[in-house]
Protein backbone atom coordinates (compact mmCIF):
# COMPACT_ATOMS: atom_id res chain seq x y z
CA UNK A 1 0.00 0.00 0.00
CA UNK A 2 2.83 2.39 0.88
CA UNK A 3 4.51 1.62 -2.44
CA UNK A 4 1.31 2.49 -4.30
CA UNK A 5 1.03 5.81 -2.47
CA UNK A 6 4.67 6.71 -3.23
CA UNK A 7 4.24 5.81 -6.92
CA UNK A 8 1.17 7.98 -7.19
CA UNK A 9 2.91 10.88 -5.44
CA UNK A 10 5.83 10.69 -7.90
CA UNK A 11 3.42 10.65 -10.84
CA UNK A 12 1.67 13.70 -9.41
CA UNK A 13 4.83 15.86 -9.59
CA UNK A 14 4.82 16.41 -13.41
CA UNK A 15 1.06 16.93 -13.30
CA UNK A 16 1.43 19.63 -10.68
CA UNK A 17 4.27 21.26 -12.63
CA UNK A 18 2.08 21.33 -15.74
CA UNK A 19 -0.77 22.93 -13.80
CA UNK A 20 1.59 25.54 -12.36
CA UNK A 21 2.89 26.38 -15.85
CA UNK A 22 -0.59 26.67 -17.35
CA UNK A 23 -1.80 28.79 -14.41
CA UNK A 24 1.26 31.04 -14.70
CA UNK A 25 0.80 31.52 -18.46
CA UNK A 26 -2.92 32.21 -18.11
CA UNK A 27 -2.22 35.06 -15.70
CA UNK A 28 0.11 36.58 -18.32
CA UNK A 29 -2.77 37.07 -20.77
CA UNK A 30 -4.95 38.92 -18.26
CA UNK A 31 -5.47 42.41 -19.77
CA UNK A 32 -4.78 44.36 -16.55
CA UNK A 33 -1.15 45.08 -15.62
CA UNK A 34 -0.48 43.88 -12.01
CA UNK A 35 1.91 46.80 -11.49
CA UNK A 36 -0.81 49.30 -12.47
CA UNK A 37 -3.32 47.51 -10.22
CA UNK A 38 -0.97 47.75 -7.23
CA UNK A 39 0.09 51.34 -7.95
CA UNK A 40 -3.45 52.66 -8.29
CA UNK A 41 -5.11 54.83 -10.92
CA UNK A 42 -3.27 58.05 -9.98
CA UNK A 43 0.29 56.65 -9.94
CA UNK A 44 2.94 58.09 -12.21
CA UNK A 45 4.76 56.04 -14.83
CA UNK A 46 7.95 56.08 -12.73
CA UNK A 47 6.13 54.55 -9.78
CA UNK A 48 4.57 51.89 -12.01
CA UNK A 49 7.97 51.00 -13.48
CA UNK A 50 9.49 50.78 -9.98
CA UNK A 51 6.71 48.41 -8.85
CA UNK A 52 7.12 46.35 -12.03
CA UNK A 53 10.83 46.01 -11.24
CA UNK A 54 10.12 45.03 -7.62
CA UNK A 55 7.66 42.34 -8.76
CA UNK A 56 10.12 41.03 -11.36
CA UNK A 57 7.70 41.74 -14.20
CA UNK A 58 10.46 43.35 -16.30
CA UNK A 59 12.26 39.98 -16.53
CA UNK A 60 11.81 37.49 -19.42
CA UNK A 61 8.88 35.15 -18.94
CA UNK A 62 10.92 32.02 -18.32
CA UNK A 63 12.97 33.79 -15.64
CA UNK A 64 9.74 34.93 -13.97
CA UNK A 65 8.53 31.32 -13.96
CA UNK A 66 11.82 30.05 -12.48
CA UNK A 67 11.64 32.72 -9.75
CA UNK A 68 8.03 31.69 -9.13
CA UNK A 69 9.00 28.01 -8.75
CA UNK A 70 11.89 28.94 -6.46
CA UNK A 71 9.53 30.87 -4.19
CA UNK A 72 7.10 27.94 -4.15
CA UNK A 73 9.84 25.55 -3.08
CA UNK A 74 10.54 27.86 -0.13
CA UNK A 75 6.83 27.89 0.73
CA UNK A 76 6.45 31.50 -0.34
CA UNK A 77 3.26 32.06 -2.36
CA UNK A 78 3.78 35.82 -2.53
CA UNK A 79 1.72 38.76 -1.35
CA UNK A 80 -1.69 39.82 -2.58
CA UNK A 81 -1.56 42.81 -4.92
CA UNK A 82 -4.94 44.06 -3.68
CA UNK A 83 -4.75 43.92 0.13
CA UNK A 84 -0.97 43.37 0.57
CA UNK A 85 -1.56 40.30 2.75
CA UNK A 86 0.45 37.05 2.40
CA UNK A 87 -1.33 34.69 0.00
CA UNK A 88 -0.76 31.69 2.24
CA UNK A 89 -2.53 33.50 5.10
CA UNK A 90 -5.55 34.27 2.92
CA UNK A 91 -5.66 30.66 1.70
CA UNK A 92 -5.46 29.42 5.27
CA UNK A 93 -8.49 31.54 6.18
CA UNK A 94 -10.59 30.21 3.28
CA UNK A 95 -9.66 26.55 2.92
CA UNK A 96 -11.54 25.63 6.12
CA UNK A 97 -14.96 26.92 4.99
CA UNK A 98 -14.51 25.21 1.60
CA UNK A 99 -13.70 21.87 3.24
CA UNK A 100 -16.71 22.32 5.54
CA UNK A 101 -18.95 22.90 2.53
CA UNK A 102 -17.60 19.89 0.62
CA UNK A 103 -17.89 17.63 3.69
CA UNK A 104 -21.45 18.75 4.34
CA UNK A 105 -22.30 18.08 0.66
CA UNK A 106 -20.77 14.60 0.59
CA UNK A 107 -22.21 13.45 3.91
CA UNK A 108 -25.73 13.35 2.56
CA UNK A 109 -25.31 13.05 -1.21
CA UNK A 110 -23.05 9.96 -1.50
CA UNK A 111 -25.07 7.66 0.84
CA UNK A 112 -28.31 8.85 -0.77
CA UNK A 113 -26.97 8.23 -4.28
CA UNK A 114 -25.77 4.72 -3.38
CA UNK A 115 -29.07 3.94 -1.64
CA UNK A 116 -31.15 5.13 -4.59
CA UNK A 117 -29.00 3.23 -7.08
CA UNK A 118 -29.21 0.01 -5.07
CA UNK A 119 -32.99 0.33 -4.69
CA UNK A 120 -33.39 0.93 -8.42
CA UNK A 121 -31.26 -2.09 -9.31
CA UNK A 122 -32.98 -4.43 -6.87
CA UNK A 123 -36.46 -3.49 -8.08
CA UNK A 124 -35.46 -3.17 -11.72
CA UNK A 125 -38.34 -2.27 -14.05
CA UNK A 126 -40.77 -1.55 -11.20
CA UNK A 127 -42.00 1.82 -9.92
CA UNK A 128 -39.11 2.39 -7.45
CA UNK A 129 -36.68 1.92 -10.32
CA UNK A 130 -38.59 4.36 -12.52
CA UNK A 131 -38.60 6.95 -9.75
CA UNK A 132 -34.85 6.55 -9.24
CA UNK A 133 -34.15 6.88 -12.97
CA UNK A 134 -36.34 9.99 -13.24
CA UNK A 135 -34.74 11.60 -10.17
CA UNK A 136 -31.25 10.76 -11.44
CA UNK A 137 -31.90 12.33 -14.84
CA UNK A 138 -33.34 15.43 -13.17
CA UNK A 139 -30.33 15.66 -10.85
CA UNK A 140 -27.89 15.43 -13.74
CA UNK A 141 -29.79 17.91 -15.90
CA UNK A 142 -30.32 20.78 -13.45
CA UNK A 143 -27.38 23.27 -13.46
CA UNK A 144 -25.90 23.97 -10.05
CA UNK A 145 -26.49 27.72 -10.28
CA UNK A 146 -30.17 27.21 -11.14
CA UNK A 147 -30.66 24.86 -8.19
CA UNK A 148 -28.87 27.30 -5.89
CA UNK A 149 -30.87 30.33 -7.00
CA UNK A 150 -34.11 28.35 -6.70
CA UNK A 151 -33.31 27.31 -3.13
CA UNK A 152 -32.32 30.87 -2.22
CA UNK A 153 -35.58 32.26 -3.55
CA UNK A 154 -37.88 29.55 -2.13
CA UNK A 155 -36.38 28.55 1.23
CA UNK A 156 -34.29 31.61 2.00
CA UNK A 157 -36.18 34.61 0.68
CA UNK A 158 -39.83 33.56 0.19
CA UNK A 159 -40.37 31.26 3.21
CA UNK A 160 -37.39 32.57 5.23
CA UNK A 161 -36.67 29.13 6.67
CA UNK A 162 -32.89 29.12 6.33
CA UNK A 163 -30.06 31.69 6.06
CA UNK A 164 -28.64 32.02 2.57
CA UNK A 165 -25.86 34.63 2.85
CA UNK A 166 -22.40 33.94 4.17
CA UNK A 167 -21.11 31.49 6.77
CA UNK A 168 -23.05 31.81 10.01
CA UNK A 169 -20.61 29.86 12.18
CA UNK A 170 -18.48 26.72 12.53
CA UNK A 171 -20.08 23.50 11.27
CA UNK A 172 -20.36 22.03 14.76
CA UNK A 173 -22.62 24.82 16.02
CA UNK A 174 -26.38 25.09 15.46
CA UNK A 175 -26.04 28.39 13.61
CA UNK A 176 -23.31 26.91 11.43
CA UNK A 177 -25.44 23.86 10.60
CA UNK A 178 -28.37 26.06 9.58
CA UNK A 179 -26.12 28.24 7.45
CA UNK A 180 -24.51 25.37 5.56
CA UNK A 181 -27.76 23.54 4.64
CA UNK A 182 -28.63 25.49 1.49
CA UNK A 183 -25.08 25.60 0.04
CA UNK A 184 -24.55 21.91 0.88
CA UNK A 185 -27.86 20.87 -0.69
CA UNK A 186 -27.01 22.88 -3.80
CA UNK A 187 -23.52 21.46 -4.16
CA UNK A 188 -24.50 17.90 -3.24
CA UNK A 189 -27.66 17.97 -5.37
CA UNK A 190 -25.67 17.63 -8.57
CA UNK A 191 -23.79 14.71 -7.02
CA UNK A 192 -26.73 12.40 -6.24
CA UNK A 193 -27.82 11.71 -9.82
CA UNK A 194 -24.47 10.47 -11.23
CA UNK A 195 -23.78 8.33 -8.14
CA UNK A 196 -27.26 6.78 -8.25
CA UNK A 197 -27.00 5.99 -11.96
CA UNK A 198 -23.56 4.42 -11.67
CA UNK A 199 -24.58 2.42 -8.57
CA UNK A 200 -27.72 1.13 -10.28
CA UNK A 201 -25.81 0.03 -13.38
CA UNK A 202 -23.00 -1.59 -11.41
CA UNK A 203 -25.29 -3.42 -8.95
CA UNK A 204 -27.37 -4.73 -11.85
CA UNK A 205 -24.26 -6.32 -13.36
CA UNK A 206 -23.19 -7.89 -10.07
CA UNK A 207 -26.68 -9.23 -9.18
CA UNK A 208 -26.47 -11.51 -12.22
CA UNK A 209 -23.02 -12.85 -11.34
CA UNK A 210 -22.35 -16.47 -10.34
CA UNK A 211 -21.21 -15.70 -6.80
CA UNK A 212 -24.49 -13.88 -6.09
CA UNK A 213 -26.54 -16.85 -7.33
CA UNK A 214 -24.36 -19.12 -5.19
CA UNK A 215 -25.00 -16.91 -2.15
CA UNK A 216 -28.77 -17.14 -2.73
CA UNK A 217 -28.53 -20.91 -3.23
CA UNK A 218 -26.82 -21.17 0.17
CA UNK A 219 -29.93 -19.65 1.74
CA UNK A 220 -28.58 -16.23 2.69
CA UNK A 221 -31.11 -13.49 3.24
CA UNK A 222 -31.69 -10.97 0.45
CA UNK A 223 -30.26 -8.24 2.68
CA UNK A 224 -26.99 -10.17 3.11
CA UNK A 225 -26.83 -11.00 -0.59
CA UNK A 226 -27.31 -7.41 -1.68
CA UNK A 227 -25.20 -5.66 0.96
CA UNK A 228 -22.39 -8.18 1.42
CA UNK A 229 -22.03 -9.84 -1.98
CA UNK A 230 -23.48 -7.43 -4.53
CA UNK A 231 -23.01 -3.87 -3.29
CA UNK A 232 -19.41 -4.21 -2.12
CA UNK A 233 -18.27 -5.64 -5.46
CA UNK A 234 -20.25 -3.00 -7.30
CA UNK A 235 -18.60 -0.12 -5.46
CA UNK A 236 -15.34 0.01 -7.46
CA UNK A 237 -16.73 1.95 -10.45
CA UNK A 238 -18.82 4.01 -8.02
CA UNK A 239 -15.68 4.97 -6.09
CA UNK A 240 -14.05 5.96 -9.39
CA UNK A 241 -16.98 8.19 -10.22
CA UNK A 242 -17.06 9.70 -6.73
CA UNK A 243 -13.36 10.53 -6.96
CA UNK A 244 -13.81 12.24 -10.31
CA UNK A 245 -16.96 14.02 -9.18
CA UNK A 246 -15.26 15.31 -6.02
CA UNK A 247 -12.71 16.93 -8.31
CA UNK A 248 -15.52 18.60 -10.21
CA UNK A 249 -17.07 19.44 -6.85
CA UNK A 250 -14.16 21.85 -6.35
CA UNK A 251 -15.24 23.61 -9.54
CA UNK A 252 -18.87 23.59 -8.41
CA UNK A 253 -17.81 25.08 -5.09
CA UNK A 254 -16.65 28.19 -6.97
CA UNK A 255 -20.20 28.75 -8.25
CA UNK A 256 -21.94 27.82 -4.98
CA UNK A 257 -19.64 29.97 -2.86
CA UNK A 258 -20.29 32.92 -5.15
CA UNK A 259 -24.08 32.45 -5.01
CA UNK A 260 -24.21 32.11 -1.22
CA UNK A 261 -21.32 34.53 -0.45
CA UNK A 262 -19.57 31.61 1.24
CA UNK A 263 -16.07 32.73 2.34
CA UNK A 264 -14.26 29.82 0.72
CA UNK A 265 -11.38 29.38 -1.64
CA UNK A 266 -13.62 29.29 -4.73
CA UNK A 267 -15.00 32.74 -4.01
CA UNK A 268 -11.48 33.93 -3.28
CA UNK A 269 -10.32 32.60 -6.68
CA UNK A 270 -13.12 34.42 -8.51
CA UNK A 271 -12.32 37.69 -6.74
CA UNK A 272 -8.57 37.32 -7.43
CA UNK A 273 -9.10 36.67 -11.15
CA UNK A 274 -11.58 39.54 -11.55
CA UNK A 275 -9.21 41.95 -9.80
CA UNK A 276 -6.09 40.68 -11.66
CA UNK A 277 -4.50 39.67 -8.36
CA UNK A 278 -2.02 37.23 -9.97
CA UNK A 279 -0.30 35.90 -6.78
CA UNK A 280 -3.66 35.17 -5.15
CA UNK A 281 -5.10 33.57 -8.30
CA UNK A 282 -2.02 31.36 -8.71
CA UNK A 283 -2.21 30.40 -5.04
CA UNK A 284 -5.81 29.27 -5.37
CA UNK A 285 -4.92 27.28 -8.51
CA UNK A 286 -2.18 25.48 -6.58
CA UNK A 287 -4.53 24.58 -3.73
CA UNK A 288 -7.32 23.41 -6.04
CA UNK A 289 -4.89 21.33 -8.14
CA UNK A 290 -3.28 19.78 -5.08
CA UNK A 291 -6.75 18.93 -3.78
CA UNK A 292 -7.66 17.22 -7.05
CA UNK A 293 -4.43 15.17 -7.00
CA UNK A 294 -4.98 14.20 -3.35
CA UNK A 295 -8.52 13.05 -4.10
CA UNK A 296 -7.29 10.83 -6.93
CA UNK A 297 -4.66 9.37 -4.63
CA UNK A 298 -7.34 8.50 -2.07
CA UNK A 299 -9.41 6.87 -4.83
CA UNK A 300 -6.44 4.68 -5.81
CA UNK A 301 -5.99 3.58 -2.19
CA UNK A 302 -9.70 2.77 -1.95
CA UNK A 303 -9.36 0.62 -5.10
CA UNK A 304 -6.83 -1.59 -3.36
CA UNK A 305 -9.02 -1.76 -0.25
CA UNK A 306 -12.17 -2.78 -2.14
CA UNK A 307 -10.59 -5.21 -4.62
CA UNK A 308 -7.83 -7.54 -3.31
CA UNK A 309 -6.90 -8.44 -6.93
CA UNK A 310 -5.71 -4.86 -7.51
CA UNK A 311 -3.75 -4.92 -4.25
CA UNK A 312 -2.03 -8.20 -5.20
CA UNK A 313 -1.28 -6.98 -8.75
CA UNK A 314 0.62 -4.03 -7.33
Amino acid sequence: MLRTILQRLLLAVPVLLGVLLVGFLLMQVVPNDPAVVRAGPTATQDVIEAIRHDLGLDQPLWIQFMIYLGRLLRGDLGVSIINNMPVIEELGNTIGPTLELMLASLIWSVPLGILLGTVGAYWRGRWPDRLVVAASVAGVSVPVFLLGLGLVWLLGFHWQLLPFTGRTGPLWTWEGLLGVILPAVTLGGVFVGPVARMTRSSVLDVLGADHVRTARAKGLTERAVVLRHALRNALIPVVTLIGLQIGFLLGGAVVVETIFSWPGIGRLAVGAILSSDAPMAQGTIIVLSAGFILINLIVDVLYAFLDPRIREAR
